[in-house]
């Protein structure tokens, strides 16, 4: 799981619950739910930032529908992570040849010398100890 994106005002160090993008041809601020991923020209908030957010003057501020309670992984999301976890540990791991050609992934590149199986995105790695 990633880690929790902090709002990005200077010495905040809430959880982000919202994110803030600049349409600058539109001279228009939209305030809306935490984007899915951090976007380098976007801005990340927390509830208190958020709600307080003017716009210079001249500018319009567009509100979307904004869920401030923290979310939180669904039991449905957990158990899924789970099952993915168990079946990729059952996969048999492949001892790579002395050709190497073993040691690239599905993608066509190396593959990490600490990854048991993977499923889609989901990677199982080995211990550092074993």
């Amino acid at each position: 799981m990633s880690p929790v994106r902090r709002c990005s005002r200077t010495a905040c160090g809430r959880p982000a619950v919202a994110t803030l993008t600049y349409v600058y041809a539109d001279s228009t601020a939209v305030l809306g739910p935490l984007a899915t991923y951090a976007e380098p020209h976007c801005y990340d908030l927390c509830a208190e930032h958020s709600e307080r957010l003017t716009a210079p003057r001249g500018w319009e501020v567009v509100r979307l529908a904004i869920d401030t309670a923290a979310a939180r992984p669904s039991g449905d999301d957990l158990e899924a992570l789970a099952d993915a976890v168990r079946e990729a540990a059952r996969t048999p791991r492949q001892e790579p040849s002395a050709s190497g050609k073993d040691r690239l992934g599905a993608d066509g590149r190396e593959a990490d010398p600490m990854e048991v199986a993977r499923r889609g995105h989901l990677r199982v790695l080995r211990s550092p100890e074993s």
